[in-house]
C-alpha cells in the first residue's frame, strides 16, 4: 500500500504490541515531514509500528482495513479532533487502545487523558502504554466522545466548519462576530423521569469536562461514571461575560449562576424547529428532537499520567 510505512523489523515481530500510527497531514496544524521524522527518531525501535498517511476519505476506509486486518493493538491517531474522532469510532466495540499525538488546534480529548501536547512527550507516553477504558456519548445516534450539544456552540461550529481560515485565531473571530448576533432559544429537556423547559444560550452535554484548549465547560464531569454533565447555559449581558469565561478557564464554570448543570445518562432536547448539532465540533443539522446517550466503559485508550482513572 502507497505511503504506508514498515519502520522495524527484526525481533519486535514476537513484541505484544503492535502499533498503526495514522497522520492526516491536512490537521489543524499542517503536519509536516518533521513530525514524522520526530516519532521515528523518538519511538522505541523494540516496539513494532508503522504509519501510515491518511490521504482523503476514501483512503481512509483503506487504512481502516489494514487496522483491523492485521491484528494491530493500537491505533495512533496524528492530528486534530476530527482525525481523532475518525479513529476512535472505528476502534468502538473493539479491543485496539486509541493513541493521541495531538496536532490540531483544540485538542480536547488528547488533554482530557493527560497527553502532552508536547510531540516528543506525547510518544513517550504512547510507548509507555498505559491504557483504560472510558465511557463516549451518541447523539441521534452519532459517537462522539468530550462534549456535543445544541445551541450557539453548533451554530459556531458550523460556520468555523465552512471557513477558508482554521485554527484558534479563526475559530475566536467567528465566535466573537457572532455573540452579539445570537439570540438564546427555547428548549424542553427530558431526563430522569422528569420534564423540565429551559430558555438556554447553549445546552452542552459534556462526557469530558472541556471542549479543547483547557477552556472547560463541565470541570466536574468524568469520562467514567456512565454519566453526562449537561451545562444549560443561560441568557446573559455582555457584562456578564469576562466573569462567565474567567471561571471556564480557571474549573470554575460549575459555580457560575448563568450555568445550571444536570447529571444523567440518557437525555432528550426538544426545540421547535429542526437546527444544527455539534460533535465534539463537528456539525450536522437534526430535528427538533435530539436524543443523547451514554455509553459506559466502551473505548480502551492511551492516557497519560495526570488521567486519574476513576
Amino acid at each position: 500500500m502507497q505511503n504506508t510505512e514498515s519502520i522495524t523489523k527484526s525481533s519486535v515481530f514476537n513484541m505484544p504490541r503492535k502499533l498503526l500510527f495514522i497522520v492526516n497531514p491536512n490537521a489543524g496544524k499542517k503536519i509536516s515531514g518533521t513530525l514524522i521524522d520526530t516519532i521515528r527518531k523518538e519511538f522505541p525501535q523494540n516496539i513494532y509500528y508503522q504509519i501510515v498517511i491518511w490521504k482523503d476519505k476514501d483512503h481512509f476506509k483503506e487504512v481502516l482495513d489494514i487496522l483491523h486486518s492485521q491484528d494491530y493493538t493500537d491505533a495512533i491517531a496524528v492530528g486534530g479532533d476530527g482525525t481523532v474522532n475518525a479513529v476512535a469510532k472505528s476502534l468502538i466495540g473493539t479491543n485496539i487502545a486509541l493513541g493521541i499525538v495531538p496536532a490540531g488546534s483544540g485538542n480536547g480529548l488528547a488533554r482530557t487523558l493527560g497527553l502532552s501536547m508536547k510531540v516528543e512527550e506525547a510518544i513517550k507516553q504512547i510507548a509507555k502504554g498505559d491504557k483504560t477504558k472510558i465511557d463516549y456519548g451518541t447523539v441521534n445516534g452519532i459517537p462522539f466522545f468530550c462534549t456535543s450539544g445544541i445551541g450557539f456552540d453548533a451554530h459556531i461550529g458550523n460556520l468555523f466548519a465552512t471557513s477558508v481560515k482554521r485554527g484558534l485565531q479563526s475559530y475566536v473571530k467567528i465566535t466573537v462576530t457572532e455573540l452579539f448576533k445570537y439570540r438564546a432559544k427555547e428548549y424542553t429537556l427530558t431526563f430522569n423521569d422528569q420534564t423540565i423547559k429551559r430558555k438556554a444560550f447553549l445546552i452542552t452535554v459534556a462526557n469530558a469536562g472541556q471542549y479543547g484548549n483547557d477552556f472547560f465547560i463541565a470541570p466536574l464531569a468524568s469520562m467514567q461514571d456512565g454519566l453526562f454533565h449537561v451545562v444549560v447555559f443561560k441568557p446573559f449581558n455582555v457584562l456578564h461575560l469576562p466573569g462567565i469565561l474567567s471561571k471556564f478557564l480557571t474549573k470554575k464554570a460549575h459555580l457560575s449562576g448563568k450555568l445550571e448543570t444536570f447529571i444523567t445518562n440518557k437525555i432528550t432536547i426538544s426545540r421547535v424547529e429542526s437546527d444544527t448539532i455539534h460533535f465534539d465540533g463537528e456539525p450536522a443539522i437534526a430535528g427538533k428532537d435530539v436524543v443523547f446517550e451514554n455509553i459506559a466503559s466502551s473505548l480502551n485508550v492511551i492516557i497519560g499520567d495526570k488521567f486519574k482513572v476513576s
